[in-house]
């Protein structure tokens, strides 16, 4: 199929750091750095577990949020533990001009080298409470940062998408979108009644098998996009109709609707 030996085979690096960023996340930062364009992934090998897509943070690190088997397991490794890596793959955000980012929970990840870039003039982040905003200090420091929690504990007492909607859209060229899939189909929805759609980078996250766009286990329908492969970043106006919000695919492919 001609994938390069990279994609095909995962590289063995070791942690050689943990660090715990809110209660449920973690980074876990490498002994090896990767070239990548922000909001690219790379396919994470837990030996005798699995392996799943994670988006970078950094070039050596991954932010993980455990919310399954495999992530339960990362969690049990410590520093000096082996994992192997395949990537990075898929494609990033492409910005030129201004530029906000809207992120949700763990979904800050792959937008916060954009942000250390300095890339982005505004960062909208959002989390169920206080103690789950993730990369707050370091987001102050190279972005307007505003902040939404669920619970008012801090920021906006409300969702983030409603800082989203407070803002003129009309005057940015780019607005970058990654968290919980709702969340994301909610921002769509605003860009969407703007007239804006087009300006809309949107992270997905799919069950993955292959990660080069061999298997299909990611395709979204109706246009049969491969995250892996023609994503995991679209532009807002791609997914207008598909199935964003609305259902994914178990590892069997069995439908599974968004609670």
């Amino acid at each position: 199929w001609g994938a390069p030996m990279h994609e095909a085979l995962p590289r063995p690096v070791h942690i050689a750091r943990v660090i715990q960023e809110t209660p449920t996340i973690r980074t876990f930062v490498m002994d090896t750095e990767f070239s990548f364009t922000p909001g690219q992934f790379v396919m994470v090998w837990v030996p005798g577990v699995d392996e799943i897509p994670m988006a970078l943070s950094s070039g050596s690190t991954i932010t993980v949020q455990k919310v399954g088997d495999a992530t339960a397991a990362l969690f049990r490794l410590n520093e000096g533990d082996m994992i192997g890596i395949r990537g990075p793959l898929g494609n990033g955000f492409s910005l030129t001009g201004s530029a906000i980012a809207v992120a949700g929970g763990v979904g800050a990840a792959p937008l916060l080298p954009l942000a250390v870039a300095g890339k982005l003039d505004t960062f909208l982040l959002g989390a169920k409470t206080e103690t789950e905003l993730l990369f707050a200090d370091v987001l102050g420091e190279h972005t307007s940062l505003e902040i939404a929690t669920d619970d008012g504990s801090c920021g906006h007492h409300g969702f983030v998408t409603q800082l989203l909607e407070e803002k003129d859209l009309s005057s940015l060229d780019h607005i970058c979108i990654c968290g919980p899939e709702m969340m994301m189909a909610v921002s769509l929805q605003v860009l969407e009644e703007r007239d804006c759609a087009e300006k809309g980078q949107l992270s997905l996250h799919r069950y993955m098998k292959c990660g080069i766009g061999i298997c299909g286990s990611c395709c979204i329908d109706p246009a049969g996009f491969c995250v892996c492969r023609d994503g995991p970043v679209f532009a807002g106006n791609a997914l207008i109709g598909s199935e964003l919000g609305r259902y994914r695919r178990d590892g069997s492919g069995r439908i599974e609707n968004f609670p």
